[in-house]
């Protein structure tokens, strides 16, 4: 469902919009598909920073390991 809604944008950003969709879309699905690329984006920053955290709280244990194997494989 549709929901009509009013932005303000500066004219710049207007005439690069309207550049960029050639003519083929009009504005509003130029911003509804903007949006979502932006959401998608918001939500893949989110699940990184979840791994990325996930990784850190690991690192100090596998590092240790990785280091052991290292000193077990040059005592040879």
């Amino acid at each position: 469902m549709k929901v009509k809604t009013s932005v303000s944008l500066s004219a710049e950003v207007l005439t690069e919009m309207d550049r960029a969709a050639g003519g083929k879309i009009n504005r509003s699905e130029f911003l509804e598909r903007a949006a979502w690329n932006e959401l998608e984006s918001v939500k893949k920053g989110r699940r990184e920073a979840r791994d990325r955290r996930v990784i850190d709280r690991a690192a100090k244990s596998l590092n240790a390991e990785a280091l052991d194997v290292l000193d077990f494989q040059t005592e040879r």
